[in-house]
């Protein structure tokens, strides 16, 4: 069976890209989806009231996911270069530590282009056991794309957050 991997990006404080392995999907989707306020489409940080916020986070971490933080800061001049290294960095992780996975992006139109011609060359150089799909889904099709947004949301939010998924937190890349 294959890992599932989801990635988002803020550019809040520079760029950081986001990504966390969740085992079992559909038991993490159903916790997602039941942290799904009445009203909202999905489950989204920045449109969280601030009381449910360590709930949520305390539930999502509870669940069992790992998270792996590339941060690109500002050393670089385009956000294309940015994501181009953290994608770099976590195919390189990938492919150093998974036999077979699926890394699930949230799709921004403007980058698809882009991150189909990287990541098939990055791919392509890094994997030589096992396999490493990929694919772009929209964030109100895939629940589980909240995961990245919510781990990004924290890490650039203050320490306070980041200790609070300190517990999930495997990785953290400077890139």
């Amino acid at each position: 069976m294959s890992r599932c991997i989801y990635v988002d990006e803020t550019k809040r404080a520079g760029y950081v890209l986001v990504a966390v392995v969740v085992d079992d999907p559909a038991a993490v989707r159903r916790v997602v989806r039941g942290l799904v306020q009445p009203g909202n489409r999905r489950l989204h940080m920045v449109d969280e009231r601030p009381r449910n916020r360590p709930g949520i986070v305390a539930a999502v971490v509870a669940a069992g996911i790992e998270i792996s933080v590339y941060d690109a800061g500002r050393l670089y001049r385009t956000e294309r270069e940015a994501r181009s290294a953290c994608l770099a960095a976590l195919i390189e992780d990938l492919a150093a530590n998974e036999s077979d996975a699926l890394l699930v992006i949230e799709q921004d139109d403007s980058l698809v282009s882009f991150d189909n011609q990287r990541l098939v060359e990055l791919v392509r150089a890094a994997t030589q056991r096992g396999r490493l799909r990929y694919e772009h889904q929209r964030a109100h099709d895939e629940p589980l794309l909240a995961l990245p947004d919510l781990a990004a949301w924290c890490w650039v939010r203050s320490a306070e957050w980041r200790r609070r998924i300190a517990p999930a937190l495997v990785a953290v890349r400077m890139v």
